[in-house]
C-alpha cells in the first residue's frame, strides 16, 4: 500500500499543476491601434501647422492647430499612461505564474526525491521477488508486474514533467523581463511626450499672447463672421423650407394620382389610407442599410416613399457618416462656446470647421440630392445635399463638380475646399433636419460622422 499511496500522491500534484494559463491581449492590441491613430494624426496637424506658418497673418490658424496638437498630445499621453496600467497589470500576472512555476516545481522535486529514496530502500532483488512471489496466483502476479512496471513509468514522467516546468519557468522569466523592458520604454515616452507637451502649451499660450494684442481686430472679425453665418444660416433654412414645400408637394399630386388610378380601376370602392411611411427598396450604397425600417413619428408625413427610405438610411448610420474630406481635423466644434482667444466672448457655430490640406477634395457623406449651390461673400460657394428631411451643408468650396438636381453618391467629390480669409484651407459642415410644422433644427455633426475620414 506504501508504493500505491506515492503513487496516487504524485498523480494529484501532477494534475493541479498541469493547468495551462492563458491571458488576452486583446486590450494592448486596442492601445496599439489607438496609439498608431493619434501619432498619424500629430504628423497631420504638424505638417498643415508648417503650411500655415508661411504665411504669418494666419495666426487664428496657427493657434487652431496648436491647440488641436495639444489634444492629440495629451491623447497620446493617457494612451501612454493606459498602456502602462496594461503592462503593470501583465508583470503582475506574468510574476504570479513565476512564483507558481517555482513552487510547482520545487513539489515536483521534492515528490521525485520521495521516489528515488522509496526505491534506493527497495532496490534488492530479494525484496522485488518476494513482492512477486507473495501473489495468491498468477493473475495477482501479472497485476503486481504491471504495478510496478507503472511505478518505474511515473518516475521517468516524473522526470519528463520537471523537465518541462523548468523551460516554462526560464520562458516565462524571459517574458517578464521583457515586460520590464517594455514598461522603461513607455515610461521614457512618458517622459519624453510630457516634456514636448510643455513645449507646445507655451508655444500655445505664446500665440494667444500676440493674438491678444489685436484685441480690436478680433472683435471685428469675429462680429463679421457672426453677421455673415447669420445670413447664410436664414438662407439655408429658406431653401430648406422651399425644397420641403416643393417636396410635400409632389407628395400630394403623387398620392392623388394613384387614387385617381385606382378609383378609376375599381369604381365604387372606398379609397386606400395613404402610408407615406412604407418601406421600398433603398438606394445602393456601402453606407445603406440593407433592410429600411418604417419612419420614425417625427419623419414629417406627404413625404414620397423613396425620401422616407433615403431619411431612414441617413438616421440609421449616424455615428458611422463618412468625413466631408479625406483627411484633416477639427479646428471649431458645434455650438455657442467661447472664443478661444477672447474667452469672455461667446461664438456660435452651425456646424463644425474642419482644417484640411490646400485644395483638399470634398465629397458628400451620404447619398442625395444636391438641392442648391450658392456663393458667398468672395468667391466660396455652399453646396446642400438633400437626405429625405435631412440635409448636408458643405460651406467653403472654391469650385464645384455637381449641378442642382444632380444624384451623388456618398464619397462623390463635390467640389475643393477654399482658403478662408486666414488663408487657411477649411470647410465648414453642417447638419440640418426638418422637422415639418416644428421647423429647422441644427444637428452636431460630430455625433454624426464615424471616427475615419
Amino acid at each position: 500500500m506504501r508504493i500505491s499511496s506515492l503513487i496516487l500522491c504524485m498523480l494529484l500534484s501532477v494534475a493541479v499543476f498541469a493547468q495551462p494559463q492563458t491571458q488576452s491581449l486583446y486590450t494592448k492590441a486596442q492601445l496599439e491601434v489607438k496609439k498608431k491613430e493619434i501619432l498619424d494624426a500629430i504628423k497631420e496637424t504638424e505638417n498643415q501647422l508648417d503650411a500655415i506658418k508661411k504665411d504669418k497673418n494666419a495666426t487664428m490658424g496657427q493657434l487652431r492647430a496648436l491647440q488641436n496638437k495639444l489634444a492629440q498630445r495629451q491623447s497620446l499621453i493617457g494612451n501612454i499612461n493606459e498602456e502602462l496600467h496594461d503592462i503593470d497589470h501583465t508583470i503582475k500576472s506574468s510574476s504570479t505564474e513565476v512564483q507558481t512555476l517555482k513552487q510547482k516545481l520545487e513539489q515536483l522535486k521534492i515528490r521525485y526525491a520521495q521516489s528515488i529514496r522509496y526505491a534506493y530502500s527497495s532496490r534488492s532483488t530479494y525484496g522485488m521477488m518476494a513482492f512477486l512471489f507473495s501473489s495468491a496466483d498468477f493473475n495477482d502476479a501479472m497485476r503486481r508486474m504491471r504495478y510496478l512496471k507503472k511505478f518505474r513509468d511515473f518516475r521517468k514522467q516524473q522526470v519528463d514533467q520537471i523537465k518541462i516546468t523548468q523551460n516554462q519557468l526560464q520562458h516565462k522569466i524571459g517574458t517578464l523581463n521583457a515586460e520590464k523592458a517594455e514598461k522603461d520604454e513607455l515610461l521614457n515616452a512618458q517622459m519624453q511626450q510630457t516634456q514636448v507637451l510643455k513645449q507646445e502649451t507655451e508655444q500655445t499660450n505664446q500665440v494667444i499672447q500676440d493674438l491678444k494684442g489685436k484685441e480690436n481686430q478680433l472683435l471685428k472679425e469675429i462680429e463679421k463672421n457672426r453677421a455673415t453665418a447669420n445670413r447664410i444660416n436664414n438662407y439655408i433654412k429658406l431653401q430648406i423650407e422651399k425644397e420641403m414645400a416643393e417636396a410635400t408637394k409632389r407628395a400630394e399630386e403623387e398620392a392623388k394620382r394613384k387614387a385617381a388610378e385606382l378609383a378609376k380601376a375599381n369604381p365604387g370602392a372606398a379609397p386606400p389610407k395613404a402610408n407615406p411611411t412604407a418601406p421600398v427598396t433603398n438606394p445602393s450604397s456601402p453606407h445603406v442599410a440593407p433592410r429600411v425600417k418604417p419612419a420614425r413619428a417625427d419623419v414629417p408625413m406627404l413625404l414620397t416613399p423613396t425620401d422616407v427610405a433615403l431619411a431612414s438610411n441617413f438616421e440609421g448610420n449616424k455615428g458611422k457618416l463618412y468625413w466631408p474630406v479625406d483627411k484633416g481635423y477639427i479646428t471649431d466644434h458645434f455650438g455657442s462656446h467661447p472664443h478661444p482667444v477672447e474667452t469672455k466672448v461667446m461664438v456660435e457655430n452651425s456646424g463644425i470647421d474642419i482644417q484640411t490640406d490646400a485644395n483638399a477634395p470634398v465629397r458628400a457623406v451620404f447619398d442625395g440630392v444636391v438641392t442648391n449651390k450658392f456663393s458667398t461673400i468672395g468667391s466660396q460657394a455652399i453646396v446642400m445635399i438633400k437626405h429625405g428631411n435631412y440635409f448636408t451643408v458643405y460651406n467653403g468650396l472654391s469650385t464645384v463638380n455637381v449641378e442642382k438636381g444632380q444624384e451623388v453618391k456618398a464619397r462623390q467629390v463635390i467640389g475643393q475646399v477654399a482658403n478662408n480669409d486666414e488663408n487657411v484651407p477649411t470647410i465648414n459642415f453642417q447638419i440640418w433636419k426638418w422637422n415639418g410644422k416644428n421647423g429647422n433644427v441644427k444637428l452636431n455633426p460630430e455625433q454624426w460622422i464615424g471616427r475615419a475620414h
